[in-house]
């Protein structure tokens, strides 16, 4: 008789099974496409206390495994956690065996007390103090947690809402950061399987600890999320078709356009 498998070797051993089609192949095909890992690399992975951070590790897990010449390494920030939500985070970090390094910061607290938008301080402090540990640890990369549907709401939300026309790259070096690559591996895994892999293994994570969270940019993300679904009704393949226009964009048509921080005009070209 075989030994018994512990909850972290059966929540991966599902991804191998009933989710390989949804979840396993998109993530390789992802990192393949993409070029996101190479041998030799060492990547930290940010695992938040969401769903969607908790699945990234289980999939990075299941890769430093099986493809080898991998280092990964967990890193978890508390930014001002209420003593439940930390407790819940690490709770669900040893039931799946993420040996992360924990550390604390104040950023809930500095975000509260700013006179800018909360959401926008709130993201540029994480990732600041992300790379941070990343580097203290001798990362040479640092992987997120966004997914297929975070891409295509990105893009229609800079749309509708920020009146430009901007993707979520899978790939991104630091600018701040010496030789340190933000990467996404889950670039291509839809949110509905993983949501559908946490029911199946009876997992429950943190949604959200801000106090924002029911704010105007959450309020933004949750109209593009019912605006798309809208669409779906009438063109099933309209997801698939905004993440494939961020791959087809045609620049010959726009009428600006910016590369780094320089802003170009469409006269540019007519006048030559």
């Amino acid at each position: 008789m075989g030994r018994e498998l512990s909850f972290s070797e059966r929540a991966i051993r599902s991804l191998t099974t009933d989710f390989s089609k949804d979840i396993l192949k998109p993530f390789y095909d992802g990192i393949e496409k993409y070029k996101l890992i190479e041998n030799g690399d060492k990547v930290a992975v940010c695992v938040s206390g969401g769903k969607d951070s908790a699945i990234l590790a289980m999939l990075m897990k299941w890769y430093e495994k099986q493809k080898g010449g991998v280092e990964v390494k967990f890193i978890s920030m508390d930014p001002g956690y209420s003593k439940e939500n930390r407790q819940k985070l690490l709770y669900n970090c040893k039931l799946l065996d993420i040996d992360t390094v924990m550390f604390e910061t104040n950023i809930l607290e500095a975000a509260e007390n700013t006179d800018k938008s909360p959401c926008g301080i709130c993201a540029r402090m994480r990732r600041g103090w992300l790379y941070k540990k990343a580097k203290e640890l001798g990362c040479n990369k640092m992987a997120l947690g966004h997914h297929f549907d975070d891409v295509i709401e990105t893009t229609l939300m800079g749309m509708l809402y920020g009146a430009q026309l901007q993707g979520m790259l899978p790939r991104i070096k630091s600018r701040n950061f010496e030789d340190i690559e933000l990467i996404r591996p889950m670039y291509m895994v839809k949110e509905d399987a993983i949501i559908r892999w946490c029911e199946h293994n009876g997992l429950e994570f943190i949604r959200c600890a801000c106090k924002y969270a029911s704010g105007e940019d959450a309020s933004k993300r949750a109209e593009t999320k019912k605006i798309i679904s809208e669409l779906e009704k009438l063109n099933p393949r309209v997801k698939k078709n905004i993440f494939n226009s961020i791959h087809n964009a045609d620049c010959d048509t726009f009428v600006g356009y910016k590369v780094g921080w320089e802003r170009h005009s469409f006269l540019e070209r007519f006048e030559e």
